[in-house]
């Protein structure tokens, strides 16, 4: 009898811990234009999050079928307006030049300053570094972009270095659709180690 009740007592405490360890699993929204994200910035860091354990879900304007710059084609799973902050550990804004639509969307800045107070992660790539520059996320802070939108990041206060990738604090930027892999992996670091 006591054996069966170390193998339950056993049993429970495994089952507590694997159910504590799902409900910490990571999450990442990644916010990408109705029309014209650069595929392999939303294709690439999402395959690097997940192989990594990271749950990934897509968000946009419009739950119809989004349209990539070289033709990917997604559904989003949730509306942008329906994305809270605290329920993610990064907010991720994918570039291509559709990604113009959210520089001025105040949605899109309250999302990014909300991340940003509540101790989130908020990155974004190519050209939507502009998005988080025009909602004040990147004043003071080291960041990149697309270089044609350097003078976009300056305005907005940031410090631009034209790297590739660059992390400030909780602000991740990287420049462009060459950059995918290496914005994916410091988005891995930031939310993993």
């Amino acid at each position: 009898m006591k054996k069966i009740l170390l193998i339950l007592l056993l049993l429970l405490t495994f089952t507590s811990y694997a159910q504590e360890g799902a409900s910490k699993m990571k999450k990442a929204v990644m916010i990408i234009a109705q029309d014209g994200f650069r595929d392999e910035e939303l294709l690439v860091p999402k395959e690097i999050l997940e192989k990594n354990g990271i749950e990934v879900k897509i968000a946009s304007s419009s739950l119809n079928q989004a349209k990539g710059m070289l033709g990917a084609r997604f559904k989003p799973d949730v509306l942008i307006q329906d994305v809270t902050a605290k329920d993610y550990d990064a907010i991720v804004f994918v570039g291509g030049a559709g990604a113009s639509q959210y520089w001025d969307d105040p949605l899109a800045h309250k999302l990014a300053q909300d991340a940003l107070n509540t101790n989130r992660i908020v990155a974004a790539i190519c050209i939507a570094p502009v998005t988080l520059a025009k909602a004040g996320a990147l004043r003071g802070k080291r960041a990149t972009v697309w270089a044609s939108e350097a003078g976009q990041l300056k305005a907005g206060g940031a410090s631009y270095t034209g790297r590739n990738v660059e992390r400030d604090g909780n602000v991740i930027t990287a420049s462009g659709p060459i950059a995918s892999a290496e914005f994916a992996q410091e988005l891995v670091k930031a939310m993993l180690y």
